[in-house]
């Protein structure tokens, strides 16, 4: 009995260190209409980049107009205002049902980790996107969201450091084949994140 007490007391130690040093209330249902979303943004996005089918997989044939330019990119926002939305409020409803703090230090400390790779990686592709050099676009976006994700991992559940870790391999993979970038970011930022987020779902939400 005394031996078991003791397991017990170190248990809750333990849980209650974590607690402190780590953001625990990232929900995984988050993750998965992220996923969600994304996968309609390409949908969008695929028709207004290949609108002439006879341009179709033909990256070095395909010519984007300012329109369709400023289109893609209001596409991109609505799916980050949207994940970020979702993101938020699903988490303030996880920390609220286990009665956890949802801004603390170990919250600042994921977010500022979270977001110097995040907005370094966003200017860098703008100063692409200026001069037109499209081809990295998709590759860099998973790297550096990547990156951020690997970079704030230490601070919220492990789970995303094994997605931040795919992230960035399929965004080196995806270098070699240009011409898909479209496709590799639904599946990085799709079903990536749906298939992380329904297992951060059954770890730990379900509990």
């Amino acid at each position: 009995m005394e031996k078991e007490k003791y397991l017990n007391d170190i248990s809750e130690i333990k849980n209650l260190m974590d607690r402190s040093s780590r953001f625990i209330s990232l929900s995984g249902l988050s993750g998965i209409l992220a996923g969600l979303y994304c996968m309609v943004g390409a949908g969008l996005a695929y028709k207004i980049i290949y609108f002439d089918t006879t341009t179709s997989g033909n990256y070095s044939d395909i010519i984007l107009t300012q329109t369709a330019l400023i289109q893609l990119i209001l596409i991109a926002v609505s799916v980050i205002v949207l994940s970020l939305a979702t993101a938020i409020v699903l988490s303030i409803r996880k920390a609220k049902k286990s009665n956890d703090g949802i801004w603390n230090s170990s919250t600042k400390r994921l977010v500022i980790n979270f977001m110097i790779p995040l907005t370094t990686g966003g200017f860098f592709i703008l100063f692409l996107i200026e001069k037109e050099i499209l081809g990295l676009v998709a590759p860099l976006t998973l790297i550096f969201y990547g990156l951020a994700c690997v970079n704030a991992s230490k601070y919220t559940l492990g789970d995303i450091r094994y997605l931040g870790i795919t992230m960035i391999f399929l965004g080196l993979f995806s270098t070699w084949f240009i011409g898909y970038g479209l496709l590799f970011w639904a599946l990085g930022f799709g079903v990536c994140h749906i298939l992380y987020g329904s297992i951060m779902y059954y770890k730990y939400d379900r509990k």
